[in-house]
Formats: C-alpha cells, structure tokens, sequence
C-alpha cells in the first residue's frame, strides 16, 4: 500500500505526462500540416483551433473550479493559472493590483524552443494567441482589454517571446 504522499507524488508526476503529450501533439500537428499544405495554412488552422480551445478550456475551468464569484482582472489571472498551456509554457502572470493590470510574459515556449532547436525558424504566433485569449475573456464574460507588447514576429530580447498585458476596460 502506497503512502499518500507518495500517491499525490505520483498524481503530480503524471499530470505532467499528458500536458507534455498536449505540447507535442500540438507541435507536430503544425509541422505536418507545414509540411502537407504550406506554412500559411498551417497558420491560419493554428489561429482556427486555439481561438476555439482557448474559450473551451476557459468555459471548463469555470465550471471545475468554480471561479463564478471571482470578477475582472482577479478571475482572468485564475483562469491563467488553470489554464494548461500556462503550465507548459511557464507563463509568468503579474498581476499588479495598484494599477490594475496583468502581464503575461513567456520566456520557455516550447513550440517556439522546438522550432529554433530543428532549425526551423520562429512561426507567427502573435495573431494565434490575440485570438485564443480573446475567447477566453469572452468565455470569462469580463471587459477586459489585451495589448500585445510583442510575440512573434516582432522582434523580442532574446531571453522574452513575448508579453501581453490585460487591463479592465473604462
């Protein structure tokens, strides 16, 4: 009979195993659909799905953790947290109450690390992201406001791809 500390370790060591098989499913989804019909459509299929999943896995969030009585930029930043490409990506979520607004900025994206690592350059992800977040907020049903302050392809400080910062709108 296994402890329970070493039940909840194996419960936290396995739910890294399909978030790791989330990040690669996705990653070679985009590479085959580059390699099968061109780089533009595997953008624009890009773009299509995660505006898609990103209002899916918030409305799941919702509803699995409850977060009905959290409001504004506080529920946005649990739901960040909850979110599983967060937690893949090592998002680094400020929140800064005293001027009401959230950073997100991602310096390990491993979708991006992949690519540079097979030599195959950085892909457009800014749009992707603008449209997965922007159903996330709508799925929240909060008027928050996004700006994107880079993502690729802009240019980044190499140690940053990219920083996002959510404010409540007036």
């Amino acid at each position: 009979m296994k402890s329970p500390k070493r039940q909840k370790e194996e419960v936290v060591n396995y739910c890294g195993f399909p978030l790791n098989q989330f990040r690669r499913t996705d990653g070679f989804w985009f590479v085959a659909v580059e390699k099968a019909f061109g780089y533009e459509a595997a953008i624009a299929l890009n773009e299509e799905v995660w505006a898609i999943m990103g209002r899916l896995m918030t409305k799941e969030i919702k509803s699995r953790f409850s977060l009905e009585q959290k409001k504004g930029l506080e529920a946005w930043v649990e739901v960040l947290r909850l979110f599983p490409w967060a937690a893949i990506s090592d998002y680094l979520v400020e929140y800064i109450k005293k001027s009401n607004e959230v950073f997100v900025s991602v310096a390990n994206c491993p979708s991006q690390v992949g690519r540079l690592k097979h030599g195959l350059g950085e892909y457009d992800c800014k749009e992707m992201h603008r449209l997965q977040f922007e159903g996330m907020i709508r799925e929240l049903g909060e008027d928050i406001r996004m700006e994107c302050l880079f993502a690729p392809p802009d240019p980044h400080p190499p140690d940053l791809f990219c920083r996002w910062r959510f404010t409540v709108a007036d």
